[in-house]
This record gives C-alpha cells, sequence and structure tokens, in this order.
C-alpha cells in the first residue's frame, strides 16, 4: 500500500497553509450538522526512503474557526469550547501507520484544548508531482472521527423535544497540499 503512492519521493514538504485547511461538522439540534472550517494549519511532513518511516507533525490554529456565525465562532473561542487564550494551538504529531484492508491510516497524537489523545486518520493519497510554479508538491485528504468530551469538551444544552443540542461525535476532514523543500547547496 504504502509503495503504492503515485510519484513517490523522499524529502521534507511543508504544508501550504493557503491550500490546506481542516473542516469539521457536528449533528446540531439532533436533526442536522453545523459545519465549520479552520484555515490555521502549518506543519511538516517528512517522507523517508521507506514509506512506512515517514512523519507527520502539524500545528492548528483555533482561532482561525469559521462556522459561518460570528456568535458561534466565538463561543467555540470561548472556555465552553476550546479555550483559545490558555489554548492558543493544537498539534497533531504522527506515531505511525497501519494499513487495514485497502485503507491506510496514520496513527497520531492530537493535542485539542491541553489534553493529548491518540486518532487514526484515514488518508488518501493524491500524489505527488509537479505545481504550475516550479515545485515539486504532494496532496493528501484525510478524515477521522473524534469524541469532542475526550478532550474536555463538554458543554451541551438539554433540548425540549428530547435530545441534547450538540453530538459528541465530531467528524474531522483534512486536506493538505505541501511543497518540498530544497536543501540549501553550500
Amino acid at each position: 500500500m504504502l509503495q503504492n503512492i503515485p510519484g513517490y519521493q523522499p524529502g521534507t514538504f511543508v504544508i501550504d497553509g493557503s491550500h490546506s485547511n481542516v473542516t469539521f461538522s457536528v449533528r446540531h439540534m439532533m436533526v442536522a450538522k453545523v459545519r465549520g472550517e479552520i484555515e490555521g494549519l502549518e506543519g511538516t511532513i517528512v517522507l523517508g526512503e521507506n514509506p512506512e518511516e515517514s512523519s507527520i507533525t502539524a500545528t492548528i490554529d483555533p482561532r482561525t474557526i469559521n462556522t459561518k456565525n460570528a456568535d458561534r465562532d466565538a463561543h467555540l473561542r470561548s472556555n465552553d469550547f476550546f479555550a483559545i487564550e490558555e489554548n492558543p494551538e493544537w498539534t497533531f504529531v504522527s506515531t505511525g501507520a497501519h494499513v487495514e484492508g485497502d485503507d491506510l491510516y496514520i496513527d497520531g497524537d492530537l493535542q485539542l484544548r491541553g489534553v493529548t489523545k491518540p486518532v487514526s486518520l484515514l488518508v488518501e493519497f493524491g500524489g505527488i508531482g509537479p505545481d504550475t510554479w516550479g515545485n515539486t508538491r504532494a496532496g493528501a485528504s484525510a478524515r477521522t472521527r473524534i469524541k469532542r468530551t475526550d478532550f474536555g469538551i463538554s458543554w451541551n444544552v438539554a433540548i425540549e423535544t428530547g435530545g441534547v443540542m450538540l453530538s459528541d461525535d465530531v467528524d474531522v476532514e483534512i486536506e493538505i497540499s505541501a511543497i518540498k523543500q530544497v536543501p540549501a547547496t553550500v
């Protein structure tokens, strides 16, 4: 599986924040999903000679959250949810990879709101190749589901018709475009 990545080449790739993002959705009022985007994504991907020895580190800026509702975004930044004054960034650090059937998972530690938990990202590689600016670019999509209460986010409200305002499950999707770094010449 890891040996079949289109155009695979080892090296250090830096996440291109203008072409990468994190989106999420959570069931709201038991009937619909609210979606949001976090634009502040930075990080480094090191692809090893052996793909299984590759690593990813990423930083996410929760201040850049956008759910298309300014009041909701402010509430999400508050201590009820992300407590961004005390926790101005989230991190993901890969710890390995595994294959299940035809699916590739990147395992790692996600730190959100000061709590670190292991997660597995289901990854779909788009490949590696040249872009129109002369760079070598890698692309991938990933998704996972986390429980917000695992990260200390328990705010909720009971609704009159039964149930609660927000589900515990949060679906997370990540789009990554990264540019290979050219080693400096001496």
